[in-house]
């Protein structure tokens, strides 16, 4: 209000705009003082801290609480206490959101040949391409169902390759795969990991994985748990970035997705998993690690 009878006081009097916006004069000299006043040092470091919450929490598509967003703060030079961070977003009413009800859509109900579960949970590795997971996760757009098919390297967490089509078909999972095999180029003995779902059944997806000596490893049939890092990874997306906007089509949906994978999830976004530190981030620390 105080700023509405700063804008017009050369229209109104003062002290009538204050009479009908029922404030008090004093209070309005008060303010305009505070105003004129110089920002101490203090007053800038906490401006500029409070800057830095916003863009953390809403570069993380709102979905950072105070534990990652106090990781940014100290990367970018902020030396903060984690509950300082939490007292100013609670401050700022910067809430994480909360995940919502996640549905697989596995199509186990088919003849072809699966394979045994030699993964069996292990989902902590020690070097990368060790062990890929793989899964199909579908999208609702205005025009119609979208779906997506990622490949994650177990060991950063990192989706190396992914895939989007407006069907479930063989293909959809067999580009990612091609994709996947061309960037990383692994070394034979690469544990894979899928449901045992059609796609993934398939004979030129399995003939792909025996080209490139992989081992071929499958969940038991209704058992999520055994697959939990990729479709933890579905779930994420969904929670995180989905479930926030209507796709108006699928092409949008297509770019929002590549997007969020690309530049947030990969190269951003921090997972207690890894030390805070992103997939890309946590990857570059191994290589250096290698070359020194």
């Amino acid at each position: 209000m105080f700023e509405f009878i700063e804008a017009h006081k050369q229209e109104f009097s003062i002290v009538k705009m204050c009479r009908v916006l029922k404030v008090s004069t004093s209070g309005y000299y008060k303010w305009l003082a505070k105003q004129a006043a110089p920002i101490t040092e203090k007053e800038e470091y906490k401006m500029k801290v409070t800057q830095k919450i916003k863009q953390s929490f809403h570069e993380s598509y709102g979905t950072y609480g105070s534990p990652r967003v106090h990781k940014d703060l100290l990367e970018w030079g902020y030396p903060l206490s984690q509950k300082t961070v939490a007292n100013i977003m609670r401050g700022l009413e910067l809430c994480a959101t909360q995940p919502r009800s996640y549905v697989t859509t596995t199509d186990s109900n088919h003849d072809a040949l699966v394979y045994p579960n030699i993964l069996k949970r292990m989902f902590y590795v020690e070097e990368p391409d060790q062990v890929w997971v793989a899964d199909i996760t579908y999208i609702r757009t205005l025009e119609g169902w979208v779906y997506l098919a990622s490949i994650m390297d177990l060991y950063s967490r990192k989706i190396v390759a992914w895939e989007m089509a407006d069907h479930m078909k063989v293909d959809l999972v067999l580009i990612a795969l091609k994709k996947a095999f061309f960037i990383r180029r692994p070394k034979k003995g690469l544990i894979h990991h899928s449901d045992r779902g059609a796609q993934y059944c398939s004979t030129e997806y399995i003939e792909l994985l025996k080209k490139h000596g992989c081992q071929i490893s499958m969940s038991k049939k209704g058992d999520p748990y055994d697959n939990a890092c990729i479709e933890s990874f579905h779930a994420t997306i969904k929670k995180e970035m989905i479930y926030r906007q209507k796709f108006q089509t699928k092409k949008a949906a297509f770019k929002a997705i590549n997007g969020y994978i690309s530049n947030f999830y990969n190269e951003h976004r921090r997972h207690s998993t890894l030390g805070y530190r992103s997939p890309n981030q946590f990857e570059r620390l191994t290589f250096q690690k290698h070359a020194s």
